[in-house]
C-alpha cells in the first residue's frame, strides 16, 4: 500500500513538473526512468496530440465550410448562371470547329452572368466602403465588361470595333435599359417621379459628350481639315483631354456635394416622422451583405480575369460571324454585343423601379451613359495616343447622328421629371427603330 502510495505522489509531483515547465515555458528532463510513469507520459502527449488534430481538422472543416457558402451564395445560388458553362464551350467549340457565328453565340450567352457576377459583387464590396467611395466602385467597375472588351479590341488593333461596341453600349444604356425601367415601373404604378435637377445635369454632360464626337465626324464629312488626316486625330485627342478633366470635376462635385443631395433627394424618405436615420429600414428594402470584404474583392478579381479571356474570343468572332451569318459588322457590334454587358444594368433598373426607386434606375442607365461618353470613349483614345494608335472621335456621320437623336430624345423625355409605361414604349420603339437602320447599314471602315 505504502509503495502504491508513494507511486501515485511519484507521477502526481511529475505531471505538476510538466504543467510548471508548460506555463514558465521550461522543459524538465525527467531522471526517474520508471516505466510507469513513462507510459503516463506517452499517454498524457498521445491526449494532446489528439486534441491537435482535432483542432486542426475543425479548421479545415470551417475553412471548407466558408468556401462552400460562399460559392453558393455568389454562384450556385441563382439559376441566371446556369449560362456560365457556356462560356468555356465557346472556347472549346472556337478550338476545336472554329465556327464563328456558334462561338459568338455561346460566348454571349457565357458573358452575360459573368457580367452580372461583377455588378453584384462591387455592390457588396460597396457595403464595406461607405456610401461614398462605394459609389465610386459602381461607378469604376459599372462599365468594366465594355472597357476590357474595348482594351483587348484597341490591343489588337480593331479601332473601329472599339469605337462601335461603345456606341451600342450608350445607345443600349439610353434606349433599353432606361425604357424597360419606365415600362415595368409604369406597369406597377401609373406614374413616377424622379429628381429633375439630377437628370437635367446628366442630360448636359451626354450633350457635351456629343458634342465631342459630333464636331470631329462633321470635321471629316465636310472636308475641311488644316491638314488632311492630321487635325482631326489632335481634335480628337484635345477634345478627350476635355472630356475628361469634365468627368473628373463632375465626381468631385458630386462627392462634395453628396449629402446636400442624398437630403435633398431622399430625405422624406428616410427622415421622415420619429424614425431613427441610424436604424435599418427593412421597408425600404435593405439588406446586409451576403459576403464578407475579402470574399467581394476575391470574386471580383476572378469574374473581372473571366470576362477579358472571354471578351477575347468574342472580340475575334464579330467578322467571323458578320461574314457566316450576312448580317452587317456594325449590327454585331452596335446591337448584339452589348447585350452582354448590360445584363445587370437592365435586372438592376427593373428591380428598382419597380420598388418606386427610379433615381436608382435612373443612375444606372445615365449614369453608365455618362461615364462611357465621358470617360471610356475619351479613355480609349488617349491610351490609343500613348501606345501609337490613331484612335478618334470620329464615330462616321451615320453613328453621331443616331447618338445625336438618342441624347436629344431622352432629355427630352425626362424635362417634366415623370415616367409612366407609354414612355418606356416610346424608348423600347426607338430602340427597335434604330436596331433595323442598323441592320441595314454597310460600315464604310468595314
Amino acid at each position: 500500500m505504502m509503495d502504491y502510495k508513494l507511486q501515485i505522489l511519484r507521477v502526481k509531483s511529475h505531471f505538476e513538473e510538466m504543467e510548471s515547465a508548460d506555463e514558465t515555458g521550461i522543459h524538465v528532463v525527467d531522471d526517474i526512468g520508471d516505466p510507469e510513469i513513462r507510459e503516463v507520459d506517452a499517454q498524457q502527449r498521445r491526449i494532446q496530440a489528439f486534441s491537435v488534430g482535432l483542432e486542426g481538422a475543425g479548421d479545415r472543416k470551417i475553412i471548407g465550410t466558408v468556401i462552400y457558402k460562399s460559392i453558393y451564395t455568389v454562384i450556385l445560388s441563382k439559376k441566371f448562371n446556369l449560362l456560365i458553362p457556356f462560356g468555356p464551350l465557346a472556347i472549346f467549340v472556337q478550338k476545336k470547329t472554329n465556327q464563328n457565328g456558334w462561338v459568338f453565340i455561346l460566348g454571349l450567352l457565357g458573358i452575360m452572368p459573368l457580367a452580372e457576377r461583377l455588378g453584384y459583387t462591387t455592390e457588396q464590396l460597396a457595403f464595406y466602403s461607405g456610401p461614398t467611395i462605394g459609389g465610386l466602385l459602381n461607378a469604376t467597375f459599372g462599365n468594366a465588361t465594355e472597357l476590357i472588351i474595348s482594351i483587348y479590341a484597341l490591343r489588337t488593333g480593331r479601332i473601329r470595333v472599339v469605337q462601335l461596341s461603345l456606341l451600342g453600349s450608350l445607345l443600349s444604356n439610353l434606349l433599353f435599359v432606361l425604357g424597360i425601367a419606365f415600362f415595368s415601373g409604369g406597369i406597377v404604378r401609373k406614374e413616377q417621379v424622379f429628381n429633375k435637377a439630377t437628370a437635367v445635369v446628366d442630360s448636359g454632360l451626354l450633350l457635351m459628350a456629343v458634342m465631342g464626337l459630333l464636331f470631329p465626324a462633321s470635321l471629316h464629312s465636310t472636308g475641311t481639315e488644316v491638314h488632311l488626316g492630321v487635325s482631326e486625330l489632335a481634335l480628337s485627342r484635345v477634345s478627350s483631354c476635355v472630356l475628361l478633366l469634365a468627368y473628373v470635376a463632375s465626381i468631385i462635385f458630386q462627392l462634395k456635394n453628396i449629402k446636400h443631395l442624398e437630403g435633398n433627394q431622399h430625405g422624406e424618405i428616410l427622415y421622415s416622422g420619429d424614425q431613427d436615420p441610424d436604424q435599418d429600414q427593412d421597408e425600404e428594402g435593405e439588406a446586409p451583405p451576403e459576403i464578407s470584404k475579402w470574399e467581394s474583392v476575391i470574386w471580383l478579381g476572378i469574374t473581372a480575369a473571366a470576362i477579358s479571356i472571354l471578351s477575347e474570343y468574342l472580340v475575334d468572332a464579330i467578322e467571323g460571324t458578320s461574314l457566316a451569318w450576312g448580317v452587317p459588322v456594325a449590327f454585331i457590334s452596335v446591337i448584339l454585343l452589348p447585350i452582354g454587358g448590360n445584363t445587370a444594368a437592365v435586372t438592376t433598373s427593373v428591380m428598382f423601379a419597380m420598388k418606386d426607386k427610379l433615381d436608382v434606375s435612373l443612375g444606372v442607365a445615365i449614369g453608365s451613359s455618362t461615364q462611357i461618353s465621358m470617360f471610356i470613349i475619351p479613355f480609349c483614345v488617349v491610351v490609343g495616343w500613348i501606345f501609337g494608335r490613331p484612335v478618334d472621335l470620329n464615330f462616321q456621320l451615320f453613328e453621331t447622328a443616331t447618338l445625336f437623336m438618342t441624347v436629344l430624345f431622352v432629355a427630352f423625355m425626362m424635362q417634366e421629371g415623370t415616367s409612366n409605361y407609354f414612355k418606356g414604349l416610346m424608348l423600347l420603339f426607338c430602340y427597335v427603330l434604330v436596331a433595323a437602320s442598323y441592320f441595314v447599314h454597310e460600315d464604310p471602315s468595314s
